[in-house]
């Protein structure tokens, strides 16, 4: 199965996007799986270090990023290319600050002692809309990947090559195979995959 996105300035199909099978989409799910436990014992400033050279390629490509928004879905070039930098803000915000957010502190109970510990859930299967297609993903994914999550990616069918763009920078950022794919999957394919005992949550 395929599906066109389409030029909304000038309605020409900017891409013709497949849809995985069956067999792409257990590779992905495994992939994801057999990357969680190394992920999460990452030291946090690790992931820390990872997450900055996120947000550093994302000012680094922020001109390519915003000609395929515009080309998608129609955005204007001053909006995405403040969406890009709000998503390396987020990049870095979240890379400086996690480790106070996931800090174990204690809490008053009837009980002798108690506490909050954060643990990392697994995979992380996001379902995003379009109207923002970086931001909507960035600001789930900064903070769940500082937490130890490993995610995948299910963006709006009409902006294909932004998911795409972001499997890529992340890639090129350093962040291991498995952390962080993306699934060009239908609503039926989403709803299998939302049924997975290997996906942990969903956003």
């Amino acid at each position: 199965m395929s599906y066109d996105t389409v030029n909304p300035a000038n309605g020409q199909v900017e891409h013709t996007q497949q849809t995985l099978d069956a067999a792409a989409i257990e590779a992905r799910l495994a992939a994801s799986a057999k990357a969680f436990p190394a992920w999460a014992a990452l030291p946090l400033g690790e992931r820390g270090a990872l997450l900055r050279r996120v947000g550093e390629e994302l000012t680094k490509q922020r001109e390519d990023l915003q000609r395929i928004m515009t080309a998608e879905m129609g955005k204007l070039r001053r909006e995405a290319l403040a969406e890009i930098d709000k998503c390396a803000q987020a990049c870095t915000y979240y890379a400086e600050h996690a480790a106070e957010y996931l800090a174990p502190h204690n809490i008053p109970t009837e009980a002798q002692s108690s506490y909050v510990r954060y643990e990392p859930l697994g995979c992380v299967f996001a379902v995003m809309p379009w109207n923002f297609p970086l931001w909507q993903a960035f600001r789930f994914l900064a903070p769940s990947l500082m937490a130890g999550n490993v995610s995948l990616l299910k963006h709006a069918s009409n902006v294909p090559r932004c998911a795409d763009a972001m499997k890529e920078l992340l890639d090129a950022a350093g962040i291991p195979p498995g952390v962080f794919d993306v699934l060009h999957i239908d609503n039926d394919q989403a709803a299998d995959v939302l049924r997975d005992d290997r996906i942990a949550a969903v956003t």
